[in-house]
């Protein structure tokens, strides 16, 4: 059972960054009516990407060296927290936290303007979905607990479906931005790196689908910590086996989400953000079942 337990582990580990983002765009693709990029397609980019010298701009110095393998070894060491579960979950929106430095950093230093615009929308976005993060993950590790009910399960459900909210924050996808428009007065990820290239663009694209997993994965623990009469009816390896289904199933989830989805104006973030954790805070205290 133990050895069972370790290679489902590993599979997730190893598995599932190289396909979330892949799901993703071939269930938007799909639900557009198109065929879409191979699952695969981000592994295939990232190839390409790390096979390539980067071309530095004039402007580029410190940063543009270190940045790209501070997020790329951030997003490593949240994933394998979200997986392995060896050392708390409140760590993981510090190492998000990092990335976004390290991104935001390389995109000023590399003196584009539209770098510059991206940068004031993450920070926006990170200072919105950031203490929801937090206060999930807090809640989830409390000892508030309720028995088990079909209330119980309702308020849970929306207790995740408000952590969605921030994850789709985080992960600056539909309604607050729209990755297909490839807009540079519009984008946020994508604004801060058009100076990226080569090594650089490949080591930022990984750290990016490592965020994706690891973000999924911590909504399906967050959700079983919920549920811990879970502990009595299933195994560990069944649970973890839970985990990556269900993050497979976020994954689908999100890819229909975006192609029937649009982004909305920027003056409407904060409002909503604030009543999500407003809201968040709520439930916070009810849905430990």
């Amino acid at each position: 059972m133990e050895k069972l337990n370790y290679i489902i582990l590993f599979l997730i580990f190893a598995i599932f960054p190289i396909i979330a983002g892949g799901i993703i765009r071939k269930v938007r693709a799909r639900a557009q009516g198109r065929k879409g990029p191979p699952l695969l397609q981000n592994f295939y980019d990232l190839s390409r990407f790390l096979r390539k010298s980067p071309v530095d701009g004039a402007n580029s110095g410190f940063f543009a060296e270190v940045s790209p393998m501070l997020v790329c070894v951030s997003g490593i060491i949240m994933w394998s927290i979200a997986v392995y579960e060896w050392m708390p979950f409140l760590l993981i929106p510090f190492f998000l936290a990092l990335q976004r430095v390290a991104t935001t950093t390389f995109a000023m230093e590399t003196g584009s303007s539209f770098g510059g615009l991206g940068t004031s929308r993450e920070i926006l976005l990170s200072i919105s979905s950031e203490p929801i993060l937090l206060l999930s993950i807090l809640v989830a590790q409390s000892k508030l607990q309720l028995n088990f009910s079909w209330v119980g399960v309702i308020l849970g459900s929306l207790f995740l479906g408000a952590l969605m909210v921030a994850v789709l924050a985080e992960l600056a996808r539909p309604p607050f931005d729209d990755p297909r428009t490839h807009l540079e007065l519009t984008m946020v990820h994508e604004a801060m790196l058009l100076e990226a290239s080569g090594k650089t663009m490949g080591l930022f694209e990984l750290g990016y689908q490592l965020k994706i997993a690891t973000l999924f994965v911590l909504v399906v623990r967050i959700g079983l910590e919920h549920s811990k009469f879970v502990d009595n009816v299933i195994s560990r390896p069944m649970e973890n086996l839970i985990t990556f289904l269900g993050a497979i199933l976020i994954a689908i989830v999100v890819g229909y989400w975006e192609a029937v989805s649009i982004r909305r104006k920027w003056a409407w973030i904060p409002e909503v953000m604030g009543v999500t954790l407003l809201f968040i805070l709520v439930l916070g205290t009810l849905v430990k079942l």
